[in-house]
């Protein structure tokens, strides 16, 4: 299927868009920057202009698409809910929708499917009642919010399209979602209970997150609101408890409900209002994390973060890969504000075992790194990792994939920072902008030397 995708640079859009490529799906993707998106996205896919503030999306984006996902929307948790700040959230999310229906409307050929995320805060403060899609709306401004997004949603009967809102619940996932904010606390052993604790939460993996997405657009019978939720959701003490042994650190120390009141306003009803929510038309969806200790631990159980970027060039592979494959050539590719010179190497040529030696600097600090290559395979893959440097960890795979005529460049970053407890959020924050900087440099000359995607 053709798969057009709005929101697709935010933290679910991320997942979702390389589910659905992996899953055999051709994506296009709908963003305010089409260039800066290249160095966001995890995956190589055409990319289309449209800031939904100024109106309808080109209809040319439409051309042979099969599925519309609409994940555009303000981070509701992005700060406190002053007037200004609500009329942002809600037109945010509305209007993106109205122009993708309206520009819909105008089409010859209609996409079969539109898939809109929405969100639980549709129920409003329900205590220990337990919700499903059957239940009816609740009150406060999430949702009224929730309310005129999914009534713009529904529109699309008109257009004899079927429709699926997505109710997502509190999203989880590693550098980004709920925990981002959460971590620190509570690594240093400074977490706990928010206000009585008794609060539910009904929350979702991102990993699961993007596989509802991906279900609700392949799965014909899906129709109408579905809680994007876990199986079992968990009260805001038993979430703190478990994070606490995920982490193996006390999480003893209570958040007083008054002070989060006084501190955040109405922002603090993400914090204190209980949703117990659960599915009943999920279509049958399989969870890789259904209990909240294995989402957790699949999250908690590393420091490393990840970095992934795919770049197409219409060049073949005997060009290409002997370019990468030259040490000198990251002189080429690397910003002169950062200064990197190739000091020494251990030998002449590429391979497994080769040690290379260089000077950098990084926001004016000078720094040596030693790179070792510890994985090599020619025209395929190589593995460079950071021996000394800044970083605590540093590995970098570069793949190379012959694909429609061109080599398809894709590297995946793991890395460590130096101040494990303290690197999230802040810390991790600024290093993702300097990485994205870099790529996107690189991305330009590359397009300079070998051509531009198509």
């Amino acid at each position: 299927m053709k798969i057009l995708v709005a929101g697709a640079t935010g933290f679910i859009g991320k997942q979702a868009v390389m589910l659905l490529r992996d899953r055999g799906h051709e994506v296009v993707v709908l963003t305010r920057d089409p260039e800066r998106a290249g160095v966001r996205l995890p995956i190589a896919c055409k990319r289309m202009a449209w800031d939904p503030s100024q109106g309808g999306p080109p209809l040319e984006a439409f051309r042979g698409v099969d599925a519309v996902v609409n994940l555009a929307g303000e981070n509701i948790a992005g700060g406190l809910w002053t007037a200004d700040r609500k009329r942002e959230i809600a037109e945010s999310r509305v209007l993106s929708v109205r122009h993708l229906v309206q520009a819909m409307q105008k089409l010859d050929v209609k996409p079969r499917a539109f898939v809109s995320a929405s969100a639980i805060g549709i129920y409003g403060d329900r205590g220990d009642e337990t919700l499903d899609e059957g239940s009816p709306p609740g009150n406060g401004v999430l949702a009224e919010v929730c309310r005129d997004w999914e009534r713009e949603i529904f529109q699309t009967a008109a257009l004899g399209m079927r429709a699926v809102a997505l109710r997502f619940g509190i999203v989880l996932g590693k550098d980004g979602g709920a925990l981002g904010r959460m971590l620190p606390p509570f690594r240093l052993g400074l977490g706990g209970p928010l206000g009585t604790g008794g609060q539910w939460m009904s929350w979702v993996h991102v990993r699961d997150a993007a596989g509802l997405i991906a279900r609700a657009v392949e799965d014909e019978s899906l129709l109408g609101t579905v809680n994007a939720v876990s199986p079992h959701p968990a009260t805001n003490r038993e979430f703190a408890r478990t994070l606490g042994g995920v982490l193996r650190r006390p999480a003893l120390l209570p958040v007083p409900a008054f002070l989060l009141r006084t501190a955040l306003g109405e922002l603090s009803s993400l914090l204190l209002d209980s949703q117990r929510v659960v599915s009943k038309k999920n279509g049958g969806y399989r969870f890789l994390y259904p209990d909240l200790r294995s989402a957790l631990g699949d999250i908690c159980g590393h420091f490393n973060h990840e970095y992934l970027n795919e770049q197409w060039v219409p060049q073949p592979m005997d060009r290409v890969f002997p370019f990468f494959s030259q040490a000198k050539n990251l002189e080429v590719l690397t910003p002169e504000s950062m200064s990197f010179k190739i000091i020494r190497q251990s030998g002449e040529k590429m391979d497994k075992g080769l040690k290379i030696d260089y000077g950098l600097k990084l926001h004016g600090i000078p720094f040596r790194w030693q790179s070792h290559i510890v994985d090599w395979q020619a025209n395929a893959r190589f593995t460079d990792s950071q021996s000394k440097g800044p970083y605590a960890q540093w590995s970098h795979t570069h793949e190379f994939v012959e694909k429609d005529g061109g080599v398809l460049l894709r590297d995946r970053v793991s890395y460590r920072l130096p101040l494990d407890i303290f690197s999230d959020p802040l810390a991790h924050a600024f290093v993702l902008r300097d990485l994205e900087k870099i790529f996107l440099f690189r991305r330009r000359k590359v397009e300079e030397l070998f051509g531009k995607e198509t």
